[in-house]
């Protein structure tokens, strides 16, 4: 089992060598920046700086779903009949949105290593505790976009009708297949435009994780610009790998809204 496990961390290693864009075979970095500071292997920082390309775009990926969720139930439960979950999430929302992002990243980071710590300590355990910095982006940056998120939602299902809800009633339909046939398609449709802003912001907010020691592109340019005294080129290639993700991230969501206009009657 153990041969099994090994080789195919092999052949993933190797894949994600051969399709590295910025140092694989026909990466970036390889073919354009061999002589130069982004060369790849130790003759540059072009391998750093991929990596932490990569640690940018997969915090960012990993935290938007963690951020729809919590932001769909919060903004589920602002439209509660029960007035402690429109209470509850009220506060939330207020939290959230009034800490700066940086602030909250440090309780998260600090503060759920001592709670996890003293939990442990109830148990027995008296080891020490230490929260994985990827963890504590995707949990603080998650929170904080699914604050800004719930008031987005929240937008789009007052602008769905209250005839749309009736009449899933009329056909029969239990109240979770309404939701999940009639109103989660125009809600989608409708809060997508903001949930791209918030997807833009969330993109810029991950730059906040090198200050807790993630390899990101901010964290890894910085290491180069200290060492090489070349700060202007190395923090300019930083906004260079931010606005490719930004304009990536533009085309794939204006392909979204076409997608989820696609039914629309041509005026």
């Amino acid at each position: 089992m153990s041969g099994i496990m090994a080789a195919l961390s092999s052949a993933v290693s190797w894949l994600g060598a051969t399709l590295d864009p910025w140092c694989g075979p026909i990466g970036i970095f390889r073919l354009l920046a061999g002589n130069t500071l982004l060369a790849c292997g130790d003759a540059g920082w072009g391998d750093e700086i991929g990596y932490g390309f990569l640690i940018t775009a997969s915090l960012a990926i990993s935290t938007l779903p963690v951020g729809l969720a919590l932001g769909f139930c919060v903004a589920l439960g602002k439209q509660s009949s029960e007035k402690s979950l429109r209470l509850s999430s009220d506060i939330y929302t207020t939290i959230f949105r009034g800490l700066p992002e940086l602030l909250t990243l440090f309780i998260v980071y600090y503060g759920l290593q001592i709670v996890v710590q003293q939990v442990l300590a109830g148990v027995g355990y008296s080891g020490p505790v230490e929260i994985n910095a990827f963890f504590a982006g995707i949990v603080a940056l998650g929170v904080v976009f699914s604050a800004y998120c719930s008031e987005v939602l929240q937008s789009a299902f007052k602008a769905i009708p209250r005839g749309q809800y009736e009449a899933g009633d009329a056909l029969g339909f239990s109240r979770g297949k309404t939701m999940r046939l009639i109103v989660l398609p125009q809600l989608f449709r409708i809060a997508l435009p903001g949930l791209g802003n918030l997807w833009m912001a969330l993109l810029k907010d991950t730059a906040l994780v090198s200050v807790i020691g993630l390899p990101d592109i901010l964290r890894q340019t910085g290491v180069a610009a200290r060492v090489t005294k070349q700060a202007f080129e190395f923090f300019g290639l930083a906004c260079i790998l931010f606005l490719l993700l930004a304009a990536a991230s533009s085309v794939v969501f204006s392909a979204l809204e076409r997608w989820a206009r696609r039914s629309e009657v041509a005026r």
